[in-house]
């Protein structure tokens, strides 16, 4: 498992930042174009069947499966750069951090400006706490 330094991971923010918003607007496409067509296999249900343009159908089926791809592809390439996706839905993301000999994980959430929590991997979000002067020791980037 790669594991960041603080700095490590504060300076990949810009990039897991257009590759999260990425797959957050495909997911939101893939979910409107899903629920589009839902909605019209209900009206062609409860009105017994009526005409459809099967290319029309084609293409928003191909839209959505073109959406799909592209959550599934933005969220390979954070999790190739080593990060781990939590929730996309309010874009959390995790970073593994060696902490003297421990493994945890340095927290960031879309829209935070500088990753300032870590969690251990047991925790979760709702054990957030401050990062402290132990992150800053421990990085290779920062004379100690």
């Amino acid at each position: 498992m790669k594991t960041f330094s603080l700095n490590e991971a504060q300076s990949l923010l810009p990039i897991l930042e257009t590759l999260l918003r990425r797959a957050i607007e495909a997911k939101n496409s893939a979910e409107e174009g899903e629920e589009e067509l839902q909605q019209l296999g209900q009206r062609v249900f409860f009105s017994g069947g009526m005409r459809l343009d099967p290319v029309e159908i084609g293409r928003k089926r191909s839209a959505l499966n073109t959406s799909v791809q592209q959550v599934k592809d933005a969220v390979q390439e954070i999790d190739s750069i080593g990060v781990q996706v939590k929730d996309l839905d309010s874009g959390l993301l995790d970073f593994p951090c060696r902490l003297g000999d421990d493994i945890v994980l340095l927290c960031w959430k879309l829209g935070e400006t500088r990753i300032t929590h870590w969690h251990s991997v047991d925790s979760g979000f709702q054990g957030r706490q401050p990062v402290d002067e132990r992150f800053l020791k421990n990085s290779p980037d920062k004379p100690n």
